[in-house]
């Protein structure tokens, strides 16, 4: 049977509108319409012009509907400034993304979700310092973002979407926390991106409160979670000179501006030291970043790929099972993992139900 929902997902995955659909397939708008709203089925030659046109395999169409992330569920930045095909595009990826963890999950054992929860609202400092305390942190650097939400059973996938419109989201889904990372960032971006959407799940899973004070938060505890302030006082209770923070920026694995962010938040830096360093930075390093670090991959993913490659299983025999294109399956991993392991033809699937253990 058609299903009216996997077309309407298809084409914002695309980030086409109804009229452009139309254009490339050479029908009538009026004609789709009626194609997603359920007024009519099209015919099977039709349905091969609209998988050719939104590169999807007609046999994506005739599936059960999809469990899809709402706006209201998803913690967008500037929702406002953001064009809808973009949103649209990003929520249809974390559809696919469900799609794609669900068939994992089915073969493989994966780390139970282990992220707190606040009853009573309490400020970013105090949750990001509560959440170090319940995974044992301590004051010492986060290694690894992307294996430290792992290890608590955060599913981390990658955007692909090469825009600034769309810096990263995260949702709670059937008590599975998410988060959706654009992989184009530099690592440090990514880095304080992931550690921003877990202040999102901590602080934010009931709803309140949304907008600019929900972004607002969520970097306080980023910074609060990356940038512990004991050990950055410890190390910098003054700083005077840009240098200073270069150095010390690799500590804490963050960018150049958030070490000189907190350290004013902190005090170790004047009103004025801090505007002369922001704009030096803006100077020197524009959209660079000095003494960068290698991007974090995930360690998921690399131990599911390492036990699919000893089963024969393929990213193409993947693609088949859930009936999205290659290039969907990819883009979900994108700078996350190498899928180059996987590569191949189609075989049939074994169930492993192996175990997964991440360590931070």
């Amino acid at each position: 049977m058609f299903n009216p929902a996997r077309l309407s997902l298809a084409r914002r995955r695309q980030k086409l509108t109804k009229k452009a659909l139309a254009d490339i397939v050479g029908c009538d708008v009026k004609t789709l319409i009626r194609y997603e709203s359920a007024e009519a089925v099209p015919p099977d030659d039709s349905v091969e012009a609209l998988a050719d046109a939104l590169g999807f395999p007609a046999s994506f169409f005739e599936g059960s509907d999809i469990d899809e992330p709402t706006v209201e569920a998803a913690s967008f930045r500037s929702l406002s400034s953001m064009p809808a095909r973009e949103r649209d595009g990003a929520l249809a990826a974390g559809a696919l993304a469900f799609l794609l963890n669900d068939w994992l999950e089915a073969r493989f054992d994966l780390p139970e979700a282990q992220v707190p929860e606040f009853k009573e609202p309490v400020s970013p400092e105090a949750a990001a310092a509560a959440v170090r305390t319940a995974w044992g942190l301590g004051e010492r650097p986060v290694r690894n973002m992307v294996h430290l939400l792992e290890a608590h059973g955060v599913r981390v996938f990658s955007l692909a979407e090469n825009t600034k419109a769309v810096d990263a989201f995260s949702m709670w889904r059937r008590d599975r926390p998410f988060v959706f990372l654009n992989t184009f960032k530099t690592p440090e971006r990514s880095r304080f991106d992931a550690a921003h959407e877990l202040g999102h799940l901590v602080m934010h899973r009931h709803g309140a409160p949304q907008g600019r004070g929900a972004e607002d938060e969520a970097n306080q505890f980023a910074s609060a979670f990356l940038m512990p302030p004991s050990d950055v006082k410890a190390r910098h209770p003054r700083v005077r000179s840009l240098n200073e923070i270069i150095q010390g920026k690799t500590r804490w694995g963050v960018s150049v501006a958030a070490l000189n962010y907190r350290l004013h938040r902190l005090g170790a830096t004047t009103d004025w030291q801090y505007r002369q360093f922001c704009i030096q930075i803006a100077q020197r390093f524009q959209t660079s970043e000095p003494n960068g670090r290698d991007r974090e991959i995930s360690a998921v993913l690399e131990k599911v790929f390492e036990d699919l490659r000893g089963q024969r299983i393929t990213k193409v025999q993947i693609a088949n099972d859930l009936a999205l294109p290659v290039s969907e399956i990819d883009d979900l991993v994108f700078r996350l993992s190498n899928m180059q392991s996987i590569e191949g033809g189609s075989q049939s699937p074994g169930r492993s139900r192996a175990k997964l253990t991440v360590v931070e």
